[in-house]
């Protein structure tokens, strides 16, 4: 097994995910106590991963010198690569800042790749601007020297890149040389198994009831699936009409727990509620608070109500679709910074009274939907496409109003059905409206307006973790855009949001 130290990287925990790929087994760890670690587990190498401070910040993430001595192998990612380089006598300094995607060149055939340019995902402000001794560089970019580079004697690899996301190109072949050649693992194929997940669940829950939360979104109703093959009619499906989902959200979700499973859903109607506790907040971390925090009492509400009645005494539980890009994005670790809120992470109360239970928390958007296959979901709810939990709320740069949720509504309706009508719907991970809260002039009817700037954006993605906007021709974006301002009332124009992450977010806030 590899030891991964984790120094607070959005992408530390995918590391374990593509290790967990090539069939190898994966602990992480803190640096602190690095030498019991491996005492512990008696790993066959160790990976340093990235982070969000410099090495030479007051307070950054450290390791001892002597974990270079100890004969294992050793791969640093990102400020992984500038803390090994800096400890063994190497230079780094705040030089050439990359962001996103960015085009390596490899020198050398360590890792059988042919003799062409790749695209790597770069994250980082500070580079390795001299190297330690004993190593070379086999890879660098326009602007980064030492982008990636080896020491064949001590079994060392440096990356200044992250091979884990998904659009590194062949990142997954250097994680695997480092593991089959360098740590010596045995390849194998990983197999996602649900009814291990189930069989967690049946042991967690007992004979309890569970109130799980439903949106009709793939997450939810992969974690409701999973909860309901375990526990059967101890599950309680609730769907909260909050007024900020899509049209025909309602529609979806009775469909898919009376059709589907068979589960006594319960509706809530909250709109008002929804309405009156976003009243005057524009912030999007508090956004998605208020609306953790609403989500939560209404579900309390409900399990007091059904505990009243008397057969539905024993409900401790309470379910929620919650994956792992939530958790790490909410400060899921704890070097790691909080890039926002998830209301159904960083959005509950402290003080919850049931017990909660999330099936699908440790994995990605990708492998949630290939569980939904194995459930055997269609794959017309498995393929659709995500939508935030807080809903419209962080698609509306400022204060929830009527009259601009209708506007968003209008929008994000346009941007799917042309979408659809191009036949893109399946090719992009995500694609929707925002009510950017900019405003610009506009001519209408021959006279000045001066109103709302409207952003499209559509992206490429699998896990979430990054992301590529997506190639939209011209003539979809064009008749997107000529709808939004003239279906939309008061919006003076639309901009298509052309952005990667990272540095962007999926959603705009």
């Amino acid at each position: 097994m590899i030891l991964i130290v984790d120094y607070g990287s959005q992408t530390t925990h995918l590391i374990g995910r593509r290790m967990r790929q090539l069939g190898v087994k994966n602990e992480y760890v803190d640096s602190e106590n690095i030498f019991d670690e491996v005492k512990k587990y008696n790993p066959s190498g160790i990976i340093l991963s990235g982070g969000p401070l410099s090495v030479h910040d007051s307070g950054a993430p450290d390791i001892d010198k002597k974990i270079f001595e100890i004969g294992l192998p050793i791969l640093g990612i990102c400020y992984g690569w500038q803390l090994m380089a800096k400890k063994l006598g190497g230079e780094v300094e705040s030089t050439h800042k990359e962001y996103g995607p960015k085009t390596m060149s490899y020198s050398s055939n360590f890792f059988d790749f042919p003799k062409t340019n790749y695209t790597v995902f770069m994250s980082h402000g500070d580079s390795v601007t001299k190297l330690p001794k004993g190593f070379k560089v086999f890879g660098s970019t326009e602007q980064v020297q030492n982008a990636a580079v080896i020491s064949e004697k001590r079994k060392f690899l440096g990356l200044q890149f992250h091979p884990e996301v998904d659009h590194t190109q062949c990142g997954q072949k250097i994680l695997k040389y480092f593991s089959s050649q360098f740590c010596k693992e045995k390849i194998s194929n990983f197999k996602l198994k649900p009814d291990e997940i189930i069989q967690k669940i049946k042991s967690e829950v007992g004979n309890k009831k569970v109130i799980c939360a439903v949106s009709g979104g793939i997450d939810s109703t992969v974690a409701a699936f999973l909860i309901g093959k375990a526990i059967g009619k101890n599950l309680l499906p609730v769907y909260v009409e909050s007024g900020l989902m899509r049209p025909k959200t309602k529609e979806l979700v009775t469909h898919i727990f009376t059709d589907l499973i068979e589960a006594d859903l319960i509706v809530v109607n909250a709109r008002k509620r929804f309405a009156s506790a976003l009243k005057g907040v524009t912030d999007s971390e508090k956004k998605r608070k208020v609306i953790g925090k609403l989500y939560v009492d209404i579900f309390q509400e409900k399990a007091n109500s059904l505990k009243s009645l008397g057969e539905f005494e024993n409900i401790e539980f309470l379910g929620q679709g919650t994956i792992y890009s939530d958790v790490i994005e909410s400060k899921g670790s704890k070097k790691a910074s909080k890039i926002k809120s998830h209301h159904n992470v960083g959005g509950l109360p402290k003080n919850m009274k049931m017990k909660l239970i999330e099936p699908v928390r440790n994995y990605y958007k990708d492998e949630v939907r290939k569980i939904g296959q194995l459930l055997g979901l269609p794959e017309e709810i498995v393929m659709q496409q995500p939508f935030p939990g807080p809903g419209f709320a962080v698609r509306i740069r400022g204060e929830v109003t009527p009259k601009r949720l209708n506007q968003v509504k209008i929008a994000d309706s346009i941007v799917v059905e042309e979408i659809k009508i191009a036949k893109l719907y399946g090719k992009v991970f995500q694609c929707f409206a925002v009510m950017t809260g900019a405003f610009s002039t506009a001519v209408k009817g021959d006279a000045r307006a001066f109103c709302e700037v409207v952003a499209v954006r559509a992206f490429e993605s699998k896990d979430v973790m990054t992301s590529q906007w997506a190639n939209i021709p011209y003539q979809v974006l064009q008749k997107i855009s000529s709808r939004i301002v003239n279906e939309v009332p008061e919006v003076s124009r639309v901009v298509y949001d052309i952005t990667t992450k990272p540095p962007a977010t999926m959603e705009w806030e």
